[in-house]
């Protein structure tokens, strides 16, 4: 009786085991078959014309906000659109607030980012990649419309500037040698700036473009702008190791500059084209 128990007893280890190595097996050639035909979970969604999860504020206008009627819009939306109608996918937003952003993207509670991030250091640049960029940003230089002591930067040595305190602006102008006249925000330096307590403020030039185009009347314009070599590029951001994803969003945004789709949605959000670097 004792021997017929053992016998059962590694029989039943022997099964056990074979059914366990079969499943092994199994898993090891799906895993092996998937990495050889799809690639990515999000590239095996775009080439299948699935959905893509995009991490945007939704309370950052231009660039994300929502419309009157409540609609997600702005530039960064409508250039991802027409990006995933190119590749043929739907997109889905994720809203999620700004600190939270690099955070959702490192969970993998969406696939990428559309909110005017630009990678400038490099621990963001090590860990993230950016595709082609749609918008380029650099500093300028705001002043009343009749005010032409602006030919060059070097020029703005003496001159009153209105600037925050902590703000890179305000280091960059005193760098050209400009006074500086504090200021809490962008909103405080222009009315400083329109009540002549101040000849200047310096700013991104996307800010500015997007107060100009609210206020036509203003009587204030761009008298300097950064040269294209101080631009700095924003695009889709996603984590680093999906380089035929890149291509194919790269492939698509070129696409988009080159039918001029990029330049009537920079047009439409700002009054200029800020989709190229010049």
């Amino acid at each position: 009786m004792k021997r017929r128990t053992l016998l059962a007893l590694a029989a039943s280890t022997m099964f056990l085991a074979a059914c366990g190595q079969s499943t092994t097996n199994e898993a090891d050639t799906s895993a092996t078959d998937s990495a050889a035909t799809g690639g990515s979970d999000l590239l095996q969604r775009i080439n299948n014309g699935g959905t893509i999860n995009v991490g945007t504020e939704g309370t950052y206008p231009p660039f994300t906000y929502h419309d009157e009627s409540g609609k997600l819009t702005g530039y960064d939306v409508e250039v991802t659109r027409a990006v995933a109608d190119k590749l043929g996918v739907d997109v889905e937003f994720k809203e999620t607030q700004w600190d939270a952003m690099l955070a959702g993207l490192d969970s993998k509670r969406f696939d990428m980012v559309a909110n005017q991030v630009s990678l400038t250091t490099p621990e963001r640049k090590a860990k993230y990649d950016k595709a082609m960029a749609y918008s380029w940003s650099g500093a300028v230089v705001l002043a009343p419309t009749d005010d032409n002591r602006y030919s060059s930067w070097e020029g703005l040595k003496g001159l009153r500037t209105a600037q925050s305190l902590s703000s890179n602006y305000g280091e960059l102008a005193e760098r050209y040698g400009a006074e500086i006249v504090p200021v809490d925000g962008m909103a405080q330096a222009i009315q400083l700036v329109k009540q002549d307590r101040a000849d200047f403020t310096m700013n991104d030039n996307l800010a500015v473009l997007d107060y100009l185009k609210k206020f036509p009347d203003s009587d204030l314009e761009i008298k300097l702008t950064a040269p294209a070599s101080e631009l700095r590029g924003s695009g889709l951001v996603l984590i680093k190791g999906d380089d035929e994803v890149v291509a194919k969003l790269d492939e698509a945004m070129a696409e988009l500059a080159a039918e001029g789709t990029l330049t009537k949605l920079s047009e439409q959000f700002f009054g200029a084209d800020i989709s190229q670097q010049k």
